[in-house]
């Protein structure tokens, strides 16, 4: 089922991204909960990755993740049709299971037959400048429609004082979003010192579990994690996962 971006754009409005919902989901995340049940932290041919959004939307299916996002660098367009093939998808799944009662006197299809649909959230990864050293803020759950993200949909980073970590957190939030750092142990800087900077700005996360040596199977590095979760917890940030895939496998970076 391939849809381009035109008809993704011309599509009705996607429903309203209900951030307290999400906040509620990423007090729940823990070592385990990527990359088979939640994964927010992904690329597609939109930026840097190699999934196709549809074909990255059956995978999450397969998978039979619960929640994820689409993190493409400064761009929504990912999302945008990844979102539309899941509508579709969705409708589809309807229609089977009408088709099945109406010719089973009623009867449920049975739950192997019935994949359940993820809940998509919107995402981007933005370029900013935290304490001289350029980190990564990724945004959940805002409304891309927002005249204060719209210097960050456009394809590329930008600069002057919209490059400064403080002026992307305040346009997420804006936008009603939730603002996270990007695997904060992989900068130049300590997350040591990141993290608290990241916080005295108003960010709302931190992507606690990461796997930063790509291994396989994928597994959060716990060296980094134990650090990243003590200062999560110290300044009360919520924790996201993420495998940050940029390859063609969700379960993997590469």
């Amino acid at each position: 089922m391939a849809v381009n971006l035109a008809q993704a754009s011309a599509s009705p409005k996607p429903a309203a991204q209900n951030m307290p919902a999400l906040k509620q989901v990423f007090k729940t995340i823990h070592a385990e909960s990527c990359p088979r049940s939640y994964n927010f932290h992904m690329h597609t041919v939109h930026s840097d990755g190699q999934l196709q959004p549809e074909v990255l939307i059956e995978q999450a299916i397969t998978i039979g993740l619960k929640g994820l996002a689409i993190t493409d660098h400064h761009s929504v367009n990912g999302y945008k049709l990844a979102q539309h093939w899941l509508d579709q998808w969705q409708q589809n799944q309807e229609e089977l299971k009408v088709n099945y009662e109406n010719n089973h006197s009623h009867s449920s299809i049975p739950n192997s037959e019935c994949p359940q649909a993820p809940h998509l959230w919107v995402g981007v990864e933005v370029n900013a400048d935290l304490l001289g050293c350029e980190v990564h803020i990724l945004g959940y759950a805002f409304d891309p429609e927002h005249l204060s993200m719209q210097p960050y949909l456009q394809g590329k980073g930008v600069q002057g004082s919209d490059y400064q970590a403080g002026s992307v957190i305040s346009a997420i939030q804006e936008a009603g979003g939730l603002a996270v750092l990007a695997h904060p142990a992989r900068y130049r800087i300590s997350e040591t010192k990141l993290i608290p900077a990241a916080a005295e700005l108003g960010i709302d996360g931190v992507e606690s579990y990461y796997a930063y040596n790509n291994p396989n199977p994928w597994r959060t590095s716990p060296k980094q994690t134990q650090v990243v979760e003590q200062f999560s917890a110290t300044y009360g940030l919520l924790k996201t996962c993420g495998t940050d895939t940029h390859g063609k496998n969700l379960l993997q970076r590469l």
